[in-house]
């Protein structure tokens, strides 16, 4: 990826209120995104597959969503046929703590799971570390299929 690309971040979110805060959150410190929302998890396969479009570096993606939640599109992410939706680095970003909802998503092929707190300095300070940790790794998964 060169520096003039577009890197996108498609965030998959339905809460007003969150994607305020993640669109403040890295708005400063990461200039070089641009940020993409989703408010509803049957748009992402759509999404990713648009040929029309940038793919995205990363997918911030919500667990508790209505329709499709964060669990079916990250099966339905993982399960596709094309290599560009299916390597795509997810971020599950959620309000959640649980171990059952940890160890379910990484089963499900999240690659990061990160708690949104509710203090914003946390917040942003930990989705700025989450967004800066791929970054760092060239937004590519370990596992991902070459080319």
């Amino acid at each position: 990826m060169t520096a003039d690309e577009d890197q996108v971040v498609l965030v998959v979110e339905d809460s007003d209120e969150d994607r305020e805060a993640i669109h403040r959150a890295l708005s400063r410190s990461h200039p070089e995104l641009v940020l993409e929302f989703l408010p509803d998890g049957h748009l992402v396969a759509d999404r990713l597959r648009d040929p029309g479009l940038t793919r995205p570096v990363l997918v911030l993606l919500d667990l508790n969503m209505p329709g499709a939640d964060g669990y079916r599109v990250l099966a339905d992410i993982r399960s596709d046929p094309d290599a560009r939706v299916r390597d795509v680095i997810v971020v599950v970003f959620t309000s959640s703590t649980t171990s059952s909802d940890i160890d379910r998503s990484r089963e499900a092929g999240a690659d990061s799971y990160v708690y949104k707190p509710v203090n914003f300095a946390l917040f942003r300070t930990v989705l700025q570390g989450a967004v800066e940790y791929w970054h760092a790794n060239g937004y590519a998964r370990p596992d991902a299929a070459v080319g």
